[in-house]
């Protein structure tokens, strides 16, 4: 289902971030996102409701500023 909050989502799920890119164009990196919680996230029917409830003042985030992209 589509946000009217986030544009779009990673996940690593050897670091456990979770990579959020909100429809303002702002991005996020959140840390320590256990890998069912990533799921829940993913399987939600609101996902900006979701976050709200469930990742936001939950876990540890930075802004990302600069155009970072997954080492391989």
């Amino acid at each position: 289902m589509r946000s009217t909050a986030i544009r779009n989502f990673a996940y690593d799920p050897l670091a456990r971030e979770l990579w959020i890119t909100f429809v303002t164009g702002r991005r996020y990196v959140y840390f320590g996102v256990p890998p069912e919680k990533f799921s829940a996230f993913g399987n939600a029917g609101s996902r900006g409701g979701f976050f709200n409830r469930e990742i936001r003042d939950q876990y540890a985030c930075r802004e990302v500023t600069t155009d970072c992209r997954f080492a391989s």
